[in-house]
């Protein structure tokens, strides 16, 4: 095993980076940990957070740089690669402008001479994953860091100079050594750092089994976990809905980043039988005219997926939704090109007996449904194991919201497709994971609030 950017248009081998040794990763750790207990958590927030301003300006300034290792490493169209640095450096200046206020200490009310304090609590490991290279790690590492906490990073095996120039965005921004690390090590290594008792919190976004894995080791070792593990986005289009609207944001839901997104809309539910033809009808022209190509190309809409393998599952997931009586409406096959390329796929007719009912398909497959009241499309819509989030479309914005509270998920949007912003928490219920990452609950998730309760010495 090794670290390795294939280039997912083209399919070959670009540049391979060896797995470090137990003997490297375990002094990284000893590192990290005396860095924290002599150093940074001693620091004040204000000093912490100075050095993820820096890297904020730092990146804007590399933005042209930064924005190329996502289009090489794992097929992200360019447009979408500058967004993601753009969103990055402000998920960094977020945090440097409001972490004093988050983490400033808290009068408990009616218990005079009582105080909550925001203490860090040391080192952290993060697991990320490759579809939004810079985005999941500025997730924790701008809130941790600036904490006091200090942060391991093992990201995925196919984007490793994403990882390389992350670590290198804080090193020229000022952090010490062992305040980030990047580390290039197995899934064997990261088990036996959660292991250890010097690393005190685990958070991770994946697969399920992933999170079903990690949660366990890190319960054994009574490390604090959070976990974000993706969903099956329903869209929810209600009878008052735009159709116009819903149909563009859909289209956008469904095929950003090559549909390789946790929150993407991956279930489209129409209420009403006529509405629904309508909108399947406009939803196949517009994946019919949709440009899919080389993700340099800034008239591309949607490159590869991110490596053969995804290819590969997308494609079988499709085979065996047809299998079990699904229709495949639009797409369904590989794009006869270099690369690893799907076409954008539509299906519609899945029972619940079908497998694809029960799966999250991570690429740029949608799931199409027509029911004939709204009750059928809420019980639909939470008729899964995951949580995380959800969409309704309707211009009667206060029933929207009586719709929202109904449905089993951590986020909800409301005649948009998503929204991205520093301040918004991300998270999920049920199979999706637990915990928050961003805004004020995302700093919040690795610090010990200690009581600090005064009295009268006299």
């Amino acid at each position: 095993m090794s670290f390795s950017t294939i280039n997912p248009a083209t399919g070959k081998v670009v540049k391979e980076f060896p797995l470090q040794s137990d003997e490297q990763i375990f002094a990284a750790l000893t590192t990290a940990d005396t860095r924290y207990r002599e150093d940074w958590k001693y620091r004040s927030v204000a000093e912490r957070a100075r050095i993820v301003a820096r890297a904020a300006q730092i990146l804007r300034e590399k933005r042209d740089e930064y924005a190329t290792y996502p289009t090489l490493e794992m097929g992200k169209v360019v447009w979408q690669s500058y967004a993601e640095v753009d969103l990055v450096a402000e998920i960094l200046d977020y945090y440097a402008k409001n972490a004093e206020q988050f983490l400033a200490p808290q009068p408990l009310p009616g218990e005079p001479g009582a105080t909550l304090v925001a203490e860090p609590v040391g080192v952290l490991l993060a697991i990320e994953p490759w579809n939004f290279p810079y985005y999941q790690l500025a997730r924790v590492a701008a809130p941790q860091i600036i904490a006091g906490n200090v942060v391991m990073m093992k990201h995925a095996e196919n984007v490793p100079q994403c990882a390389l120039a992350f670590a290198r965005l804080f090193e020229e921004a000022g952090a010490p050594e062992g305040v980030y690390t990047n580390l290039f090590c197995s899934v064997e290594q990261v088990g036996k750092l959660i292991e250890d008792f010097r690393v005190r919190g685990v958070a991770l976004t994946g697969s399920e089994r992933a999170g079903t894995s990690v949660a366990e080791r890190a319960g054994r070792n009574l490390k604090k976990v959070i976990l974000e593990l993706g969903g099956s986005d329903p869209a929810l289009i209600l009878e008052g809905a735009s159709l116009d609207l819903a149909i563009e944001q859909t289209v956008m839901g469904r095929t950003f980043n090559s549909g390789q997104g946790c929150v993407n809309v991956k279930r489209v539910i129409v209420v009403g039988k006529e509405r629904g033809e309508k909108m399947l009808a406009a939803l196949k022209a517009r994946f019919a005219a949709l440009k899919v190509g080389d993700p340099h190309d800034e008239a591309t809409v949607l490159g590869p997926v991110s490596s053969e393998r995804a290819l590969d599952v997308l494609l079988k997931q499709i085979d065996e939704a047809k299998a079990g009586g699904a229709t495949i409406v639009h797409g369904g096959k590989r794009v006869d090109r270099s690369g690893f390329y799907l076409e954008p796929t539509i299906i519609t007719d899945i029972d619940r007996n079908n497998p694809f009912y029960h799966q999250e398909a991570f690429g740029p497959v949608l799931s199409f449904y027509v029911v004939n009241s709204e009750e059928e499309a809420i019980k639909l819509a939470n008729d899964s194991k995951y949580g995380l989030g959800a969409f309704i479309f309707d211009t009667d914005i206060e029933h929207a919201k009586q719709v929202a509270s109904r449905l089993d998920v951590g986020m909800v949007y409301i005649n948009s497709c998503f929204a991205d912003s520093p301040g918004l928490p991300f998270g999920g219920v049920k199979n999706s994971g637990f915990g928050r990452e961003m805004s004020e609950l995302g700093i919040g998730e690795f610090l010990n609030r200690k009581l600090v309760r005064v009295a009268n010495a006299a």
